[in-house]
C-alpha cells in the first residue's frame, strides 16, 4: 500500500545442481537449494515500498530468493489495486500479485487468479486462524495472507493542536483552522470516500446512492489535498500537519521523524488484509508457489515485517527473536492492539467489498466530480 519505489535487481548466475553459498547482505550466507525452477524467471507485481529491499540495513529478500533458488525475479510495482487490476484484466502476465481483500474478491469472481496448490506452500500452517476463511476467499483456495492493517491519521505533534485531536476523530481532516495544503486525504476513491463514510457512520459497501451522495458532499467540505506517495515526504519533512494513511506506512514515517504520531479514529476505519495470489496468466506457477512459501519462512517473514512495518499474519513472526515489533513495544500497540472503541464495537472496522457495477460506476462518477 504503499510508497512507489523501483528496485534495482541483478540476476544471479549459479551452477545448476551444485551446492553453492553466496553473501547476501551483512554476514548472511545463502545455501543454494535445487528445484525444477532453477534458471527460470519469476514476475512479481507488488505495491511500492512493500518488501524488504536491502536499504537501511534491511534484508534484500528478493536477492536472497534469487540466490537461494537460482530464479531471476523481475519485480515491478503499482500504486493502487485498481492499477494492478487494469493490468491483469488486459492480459498482463505476472506470476505473483499481492492485492487487497476486496480486489481479490473481484479477481476470483472474474477468473483472473487461479487456485493454489498448498502442497507447495507448507509454511501456510503459520498463518493465524483469524486471517483464514475471510469473505474474499472463504475456502482458502486462491490467496495467502501477506500483511494486515488498518487506516488512521498520522499527524505532526508540533503542528497540530492537542485540543484538535483530543477526541481522536476523523474531524481533524475537516478542521478549517489549518491551511488546505496542510491536511491530506488519500488519492484513491475507496479510501478517500471511506474517510467521509466512517465519519458519518455509513457502510463503506453501501449500494444506496444517498449514502454516496452524503459522503461526496462531506468530502467537498473537507479541508484536504489528495496525495499518495507524496505523503511520505510531506510528513517526514514537516511540510504537512496531518494525513489519512495506512498504519504500517505511518510507523515507517514515525521512524524517520519523531515529531509524528498516529491514531485510529474513534468513528471507525478500514481493516484490510493483503494477500499473495497467482494470476491465471502466470507462466511460472511452481516458482510462484515457491516464492509464496519462501515469504512465509519465519526468518524471512520477520525481516520483511521489520522493514515494511505492517502487521504480520504469520504466527511464527510474532515472537521471532529477530522481529522488532514484538509485544511490549510501542509499534506492537499500533499494529496489533485495538482502541477500546473498536473492541467494544468490532463493526467499526470495515472491510472493503467489491462494489456492484452500478455502485462502482456511481462512485467513479462522483470521484471525478470532486476534482471539477
Amino acid at each position: 500500500m504503499k510508497k512507489l519505489v523501483s528496485l534495482l535487481l541483478a540476476s544471479v548466475l549459479l551452477a545448476s545442481g551444485a551446492l553453492l553459498f553466496a553473501s547476501c547482505g551483512d554476514d548472511i550466507d545463502v545455501e543454494f537449494v535445487e528445484t525444477p525452477y532453477a534458471g527460470t524467471t519469476l514476475y512479481v507485481y507488488n505495491w511500492g515500498e512493500y518488501i524488504s529491499d536491502g536499504r537501511e540495513g534491511s534484508l534484500d529478500v528478493i536477492r536472497y530468493f534469487e540466490k537461494k533458488y537460482d530464479i531471476e525475479v523481475k519485480y515491478s510495482t503499482y500504486q493502487t489495486n485498481e492499477e494492478m487490476y487494469a493490468q491483469l484484466s488486459t492480459g498482463a502476465r505476472y506470476d505473483v500479485v499481492i492485492p487487497s481483500d476486496y480486489m481479490i474478491e473481484r479477481l476470483v469472481r472474474e477468473g483472473l487468479v487461479q487456485k493454489l496448490d498448498f502442497d507447495n506452500i507448507p509454511n501456510y500452517e503459520y498463518i493465524a486462524d483469524r486471517y483464514k476463511d475471510l469473505y474474499f476467499d472463504p475456502d482458502n483456495e486462491y490467496s495467502v495472507p501477506y500483511t494486515a492493517g488498518m487506516v488512521g491519521i498520522i499527524y505532526n505533534t508540533t503542528k497540530v493542536d492537542e485540543a484538535d485531536i483530543a477526541d481522536q476523530s476523523w474531524s481533524l481532516l475537516w478542521n478549517t483552522d489549518y491551511d488546505r495544503n496542510q491536511l491530506i486525504n488519500m488519492n484513491n476513491s475507496r479510501d478517500a470516500f471511506g474517510t467521509a463514510m466512517y465519519y458519518l457512520g455509513l457502510d463503506v459497501n453501501s449500494t444506496n446512492r444517498a449514502d454516496w451522495d452524503a459522503a461526496f458532499n462531506k468530502l467537498k467540505e473537507q479541508n484536504c489535498i489528495y496525495l499518495m506517495d507524496e505523503i511520505y515526504n510531506k510528513m517526514e519533512n514537516n511540510t504537512a500537519s496531518a494525513a489519512a494513511y495506512y498504519a504500517g506506512d505511518a510507523l515507517s514515517m514515525v521512524q524517520e521523524n519523531p515529531d509524528l504520531a498516529f491514531y485510529y479514529p474513534v468513528e471507525g476505519t478500514n481493516s484490510f488484509v493483503d494477500s499473495m495470489c497467482v494470476p491465471t496468466t502466470a507462466r511460472n506457477k511452481g516458482a510462484a508457489e515457491l516464492f509464496i512459501n519462501f515469504m512465509l519462512d519465519p526468518y524471512i517473514g520477520a525481516m520483511n515485517a521489520n522493514y515494511i512495518c505492517y502487521a504480520s499474519p504469520n504466527t511464527e513472526v510474532w515472537n521471532h527473536p529477530d522481529y522488532d515489533y514484538r509485544e511490549g513495544t510501542a509499534e506492537y500497540d499500533i499494529l496489533y492492539s485495538l482502541p477500546e472503541s473498536y473492541t467494544a464495537d468490532p463493526d467499526r472496522m470495515q472491510y472493503f467489498h467489491i462494489l456492484d457495477d452500478a455502485t462502482q460506476a456511481y462512485m467513479d462518477e462522483l470521484w471525478l466530480q470532486l476534482f471539477q
